[in-house]
């Protein structure tokens, strides 16, 4: 038997037509950094820079069924969770990953409004999404409008973030990754919070309207840290100095929010040759 040296990440999440969130970010984000990305479409959406114009969603079944054959065959180190959609989804995503992926590190994003402002989880999915998914979750990455809907808390300042966050803890959820990006101010402020304590992570805002594709891509960036051995903290750690150079390196492509250039990392080693 060949001996396994790729980390595995799976992606359930859903497809962006427009290439940059969703399933696509989250394949590109994986293989950037040196892992082996596997899918489990969610939905389909007619999407691109400007908005989503149209969702089609997956039957939960067959959701389910990506997910088995791909666990019983290849596997996984690590599984990423972006778009769910409804309540009937995450019902069938959770028991499956309570069959055929125990003890596998899960990094939930728990993608609620699309950048554009169209909503991607449907109102009655909300305490499904918390009864079965926040208690098997290794990692959960809100930004603050999806952390003030699950925390049941405003968030209006860097002061509110850490009552959040532990609010968010005794959900179930072991760590939570607070994305402050939604406040005002030149810094934006990132909060990493576990049982042992929490830790701010602060950086100077890049002014960019190529940020499409954000949140997933610092969660698959995670989730491969984590499938490659790294501790919680420094994969949090790669993820969002991955993130800001994906922002600056971003291609420019369309007439709204634009994709990250996700493969800036190939680009500095070729150059570098």
């Amino acid at each position: 038997m060949q001996e396994r040296c790729v980390a595995r990440v799976l992606s359930i999440a859903g497809s962006d037509s427009g290439g940059g969130a969703g399933i696509q970010a989250d394949i590109k984000t994986i293989t950037g950094l040196g892992g082996y990305a596997t899918t489990a479409i969610t939905a389909l959406t007619a999407q691109n820079t400007l908005g989503v114009h149209a969702i089609h969603a997956v039957p939960p079944d067959f959701v389910v069924r990506q997910i088995e054959v791909v666990l019983d065959d290849i596997g996984a180190d690590a599984i990423k969770i972006g778009m769910l959609g409804d309540a009937a989804t995450i019902e069938a995503v959770a028991g499956a990953l309570a069959r055929h992926a125990p003890g596998i590190p899960l990094v939930v994003d728990p993608v609620m409004v699309a950048k554009g402002g169209a909503a991607l989880l449907h109102s009655d999915a909300l305490a499904a999404l918390i009864r079965l998914l926040l208690p098997a979750a290794t990692l959960l990455t809100p930004n603050l409008p999806e952390a003030e809907v699950l925390s049941g808390l405003a968030i209006p300042d860097l002061d509110a973030m850490p009552r959040a966050a532990a609010a968010l803890l005794r959900r179930g959820v072991r760590a939570v990754l607070l994305k402050g990006g939604h406040l005002p101010g030149d810094q934006v402020v990132d909060l990493l919070m576990t049982a042992d304590g929490c830790e701010a992570f602060a950086a100077t805002r890049i002014a960019s309207r190529h940020t499409h594709g954000t949140g997933c891509t610092l969660a698959s960036a995670i989730a491969t840290g984590l499938a490659q051995g790294m501790t919680l903290r420094d994969a949090v750690l790669r993820a969002r100095s991955y993130v800001r150079q994906a922002i600056a390196a971003a291609p420019g492509i369309g007439k709204g929010h634009g994709p990250l250039g996700h493969f800036w990392l190939s680009r500095e080693a070729e150059a570098a040759k």
